[in-house]
């Protein structure tokens, strides 16, 4: 419900959507004036009067009509052009109106809404010749075409950020970690590659890279051109092959990849500081004090890499705003943070590494930061009936889940808390995340019953359902606890999922969800760390000979005497040879920061940022229509698309991006005004310029009765579009969908 606790942003917005409406409409006023038709109303917005203003009249609230009649026995309307030079009143009423859906100019003789309102009047819109007609209709696109270019310009010149085209991180068994190489080799994308290109067209921002990816026609390859940083610190150019695929979160065709995060600590919410400071405080992150003062970290500027056998200890800088590479230049770093920092912790082999960071004040601190193991990522088998399922976990056994954060206005902010471990959701024990996808999606817009372990203790809880099968909170696996969700029993042979299967470890054990382990091979056993060191110990002498191994585990059953027992694991080669594989990760985790970005600017050259505006302008055109044709396609669904509602929701947010980014989004939308408005349907301008080409070609207007079907038509199909946009952009405020 963030829209209704920040007025500003909305008012901010709405005076935006008023100014793209008043021109738009000034358009087409304009025209009509050059063209000589008697304009009668310019209004802004919808619905009743809120004022207006009338030359020889002045303003008043509500409508100019009463004062109108008052003073000359009939409104406006009704006089002729000499009648209303001789009373010294315009003939144009300017209005503002209640609800900012859009507005009008009424012009003598045109009604979209009655076609039958015509008149043979001598500056009608009818008598009009039908070119002059013609450039009236189109004038109201034209001007929000043009609006946009400047608007475009502007914005470069001064410049704006985006997040910049690089791969923060590669969802496992997404299309991306897949990727086909062209020139042969490792396949796939990995952290720190920058996209340069998509099937040609320059790639300037990460959401070029999510637009390329929902815009994709279903089932065809994307060619997609990276700039990789090689072994030898060289920028290399390299290009992959992939197929989007739908992602079950968004509803969009994607190429799965997240984009990469600067140092920069990201902006926190006041209702979430609680919950960021023990996320910062729980890494080691917490703020510097003086005294009683608190000066908290803002960004780190340096990831310091411990020495290891030859290598020397290296100081690897942070990347605060991207910097492009070009083929064979020396590249220092990688632009993404995430990577420094897990390259660091893996060359730290479980040792603390040193990392810099400068405070709000700008004092220089060194803070040590302690690596987490490195889980095994396992994938079962894609079959007919279900997509591969991916965690992680040990030799098919699969932490359980835990909430790692409730973010400010979620469904069940109420309910949950950061630090609840999910033991049961509905009639599941333990589940899987998979599990509790197919749970959730069973409950939409309903409750689940749940239990919680809290604060030691299990904790029946009914959680909310929304629309979408979300409960509305950030999850992760409750490393800190031994216990298991359900166990994956059948594992693919491949990462993809889709090559062969084979039973893991653990499958013939047949172990209850929620078991807990409490020693291997004699080692007791208090967490996953513990648990997987133990298994290194247990299993050493094996991956030295590259052979399987038996391992004894102790476990306790989720029962309530909590029976204990002894089970034998046979670990096949190539899963103790995994084991061993496994390296360690950075306890920072990417939600702290902001994202990397990058500037576009036309660096203060003016036809450089005409020549900008210009193609911004055509790509949000052609992008419009095609989403128009994804949508019929079906790889785009219908509930993406935004009404009135959605839009100032999501436009409330662009403005605390900055000034920069609102301009460059309101540019976005007269765009799309000029697109939607210029469709060949009836009651907009695309479908009253078809009329008018038929009318230039055979000499005649259609028929009334042809007109007033067509504008049912357009009324109905314009009303069911409204109403289900208004009903997808309510339930995604009131239930975070």
């Amino acid at each position: 419900m963030e829209i209704l606790t920040n007025g500003w942003n909305v008012l901010v917005i709405l005076l935006g959507f008023g100014v793209l409406i008043f021109i738009h409409e000034l358009g087409h006023f304009m025209a009509a004036r050059w063209a000589g038709i008697r304009c009668e109303s310019f209004s802004v917005g919808m619905g009743p009067v809120l004022g207006a203003w009338r030359s020889g009249i002045g303003w008043r609230a509500g409508s100019t009509d009463p004062a109108t009649i008052a003073r000359f026995g009939k409104p406006a309307i009704e006089m002729t052009d000499e009648e209303l030079a001789r009373n010294g009143i315009g003939e144009t009423e300017w209005s503002l109106r209640a609800l900012p859906l859009g507005g009008y100019v009424r012009m003598l003789g045109q009604d979209d809404l009655d076609p039958a309102k015509v008149s043979e009047a001598r500056r009608s819109f009818q008598r009009a010749p039908v070119w002059k007609r013609m450039i009236v209709v189109t004038a109201g696109v034209t001007c929000n075409l043009f609006l946009a270019i400047a608007l475009f310009v502007f914005t470069f010149m001064v410049g704006v950020r985006f997040e910049a085209p690089v791969v923060g991180s590669v969802v496992p068994g997404s299309p991306a970690s897949a990727a086909e190489a062209a020139e042969g080799g490792m396949a796939g994308l990995k952290a720190g590659d920058a996209i340069t290109a998509i099937d040609g067209e320059p790639v300037l921002t990460f959401a070029d890279i999510q637009i390329a990816g929902a815009m994709a026609r279903p089932g065809d390859a994307l060619t997609i051109d990276v700039q990789r940083v090689d072994e030898t610190g060289l920028a290399v150019a390299r290009t992959f092959r992939i197929v989007p695929r739908k992602d079950p979160a968004t509803g969009l065709l994607a190429i799965g990849i997240e984009p990469a995060m600067s140092g920069v600590i990201g902006a926190v919410r006041g209702e979430e500081r609680e919950i960021f400071d023990s996320t910062m405080s729980s890494a080691g992150l917490g703020p510097v004090f003086t005294g009683t003062k608190s000066d908290p970290l803002r960004s780190l500027t340096e990831v310091i890499e411990p020495a290891a056998g030859n290598r020397a200890r290296d100081v690897r800088s942070v990347m605060q705003q991207y910097l492009p590479a070009s083929s064979g230049e020396r590249v220092s770093n990688s632009p993404s943070v995430m990577m420094l920092l897990s390259e660091a912790a893996e060359r730290a082999a479980g040792a603390p590494f040193d990392t810099q960071w400068t405070t709000a004040s700008g004092a220089i601190v060194t803070r040590k930061l302690q690596p987490v193991p490195e889980l095994q990522l396992m994938v079962t088998p894609t079959t007919v009936d279900n997509d591969a399922e991916i965690d992680k976990g040990l030799l098919g056994l699969v932490p359980l889940i835990r909430v790692d954060r409730v973010p400010a206005g979620s469904v069940n902010d109420a309910t949950l808390r950061a630090g609840d471990v999910l033991l049961r959701a509905a009639d599941v024990d333990g589940p899987r995340l998979s599990q509790l996808r197919a749970v959730l999606a069973s409950h939409t817009s309903g409750n689940v019953d749940i239990v919680v372990l809290r604060d030691g203790e299990p904790t029946r809880l009914t959680a909310r359902v929304d629309r979408s099968g979300r409960i509305g909170v950030v999850i992760g696996p409750a490393l800190n606890n031994p216990a298991t969700a359900g166990t994956m029993n059948r594992l693919a042979t491949e990462a993809t999922g889709t090559d062969g299967a084979r039973p893991s470890a653990v499958a013939a054990l047949q172990l209850l969800p929620r078991t807990v382990v409490r020693s291997v091979a004699g080692t007791p056993v208090t967490d996953w760390t513990t648990m997987r060191a133990a298994l290194l110990v247990a299993t050493k002498d094996a991956a030295a000979r590259g052979e399987g191994a038996s391992v004894t585990m102790d476990i306790e059953a989720p029962t309530p005497a909590h029976e204990r027992s002894q089970v034998v694991i046979a670990i096949a080669k190539d899963d103790v040879l995994a084991i061993h594989a496994l390296g360690w990760d950075s306890p920072v985790t990417a939600a702290i920061f902001d994202p990397l970005m990058t500037r576009l600017t036309a660096n203060g050259n003016p036809i450089t940022a005409v020549r900008m505006g210009f193609h911004q302008t055509k790509t949000m055109v052609v992008m419009t229509y095609l989403t128009l044709d994804r949508i019929f396609r079906g790889s785009v669904g219908v509930e993406q698309l935004r009404g009135p509602v959605g839009i100032v929701h999501l436009g409330s947010r662009v403005v605390d991006r900055g000034v920069m980014y609102l301009v460059f989004f309101l540019a976005m939308i007269s765009v799309n005004l000029a697109v939607l408005n210029f469709l060949p349907l009836p009651i907009v301008d695309g479908g009253l310029l078809l009329y008018l080409i038929y009318e230039h070609i055979t000499g005649r207007a259609p028929s009334l009765k042809f007109q007033n079907a067509a504008t049912m038509v357009g009324l109905l199909l314009l009303g069911s579009l409204f109403l289900f946009t208004f009903y997808n952009d309510v339930m995604r405020l009131f239930t975070g969908g």
